[in-house]
């Protein structure tokens, strides 16, 4: 008997960024993410704005990634949503939408937990990437969380170890605000970051107990030590650029590692995966990847288009809970700060 075909469309819009994706039985068909430029002239996301953008987006968006993949809103077999955690007016939009599609055709919708997703981006079926086996540790790193993740299954998962201030996302785009970088800063440090010399400049990391993290504290150091420089050199900033840059970036990846190293140790697991829209900088994948030699750690880094905001990190965990019949009732609610 011929292997029934299961159709799930995503729909992701917790922050900027209005995703929608169809996957066919774990294989991804779609992945259409319009991107909001214009928080781009604010140095940050504003979520107003970025609610506005949402409606106006979803619609083409979601028609984008049913023609992309070949298929009529007919052959969906489910919808599935982020229901959080995110900015509330995005996740409304993504929401309602979501919940009268669903309605509308007749089929099954599910909801999805933002963070999980990133982490459940790992099973999306691809050609030469491998999956990480239960249980592994992963560690989600974006403009709004960080967080390391022991992954017992899809969906027993326990946090055991966050930030207790700012996320990792935030210390890269706020550096880069103090060194008068666009926004977002983050791939403009990792590009100079290459350039410079990660030592010239050294950053005290923070001692926070356990697993949790904390960046502020370096946020603040980085504001006192270029006000300081620019004060005695003004041009300090353009003639040390690329340093300033290098040692920023080696002083966030060496907290991140050193916490990685601690969990590792703590829990005996050596399979290490990484998501969120941070895990696409180069130094950390780097940094990662040595790991393997440096502490016998297997390593997990998804396909790039898989690491920020995308639905068919989305769809995929709308697949594996299609697959157990875990389905939201119609007054489901988006929820802001919800937790694994």
């Amino acid at each position: 008997m011929a292997k029934q075909n299961i159709y799930i469309l995503g729909i992701e819009s917790s922050c900027d960024d209005t995703s929608a994706a169809v996957i066919q039985n774990g294989k991804v068909l779609s992945n259409v993410v319009a991107s909001q430029k214009i928080h781009e002239a604010y140095g940050g996301v504003v979520p107003e704005l970025a609610s506005r953008a949402h409606q106006q987006n979803i619609v083409p968006v979601v028609d984008q990634a049913l023609e992309k993949a070949g298929i009529s809103k007919e052959d969906l077999s489910a919808i599935a949503f982020t229901r959080g955690p995110g900015l509330m007016g995005s996740l409304l939009v993504g929401t309602s939408f979501a919940k009268s599609l669903a309605y509308g055709l007749n089929i099954p919708l599910i909801d999805v937990n933002h963070m999980q997703a990133h982490i459940l981006a790992h099973f999306i079926e691809e050609e030469n990437f491998k999956k990480p086996p239960f249980p592994f540790l992963a560690m989600t790193i974006s403009g709004g969380h960080t967080q390391i993740v022991k992954v017992n299954n899809y969906f027993d998962m326990t946090v055991i170890g966050e930030t207790i201030d700012d996320a990792v996302g935030e210390a890269y785009d706020k550096s880069g605000k103090i060194l008068g970088l666009g926004y977002p800063a983050g791939p403009e440090i990792d590009k100079r970051a290459q350039l410079g010399n990660p030592k010239a400049f050294p950053f005290t990391k923070p001692k926070v107990d356990g697993l949790n993290f904390s960046f502020s504290g370096l946020k603040t150091a980085i504001l006192y030590f270029i006000q300081k420089e620019t004060k005695a050199h003004p041009n300090f900033i353009e003639e040390n650029l690329n340093d300033v840059c290098a040692s920023i970036q080696y002083t966030i990846i060496g907290i991140l590692i050193d916490k990685l190293k601690k969990a590792s140790k703590e829990t005996g697991i050596h399979h290490i995966a990484i998501g969120g829209g941070v895990s696409a900088n180069s130094g950390i994948r780097k940094a990662l990847k040595d790991g393997e030699q440096k502490f016998g750690w297997t390593t997990y880094i998804p396909k790039f288009e898989y690491t920020t905001d995308n639905a068919a990190m989305i769809a995929i965990v709308g697949y594996l809970k299609f697959l157990e019949s875990d389905f939201a009732e119609q007054d489901v609610m988006a929820s802001a700060r919800l937790k694994i």
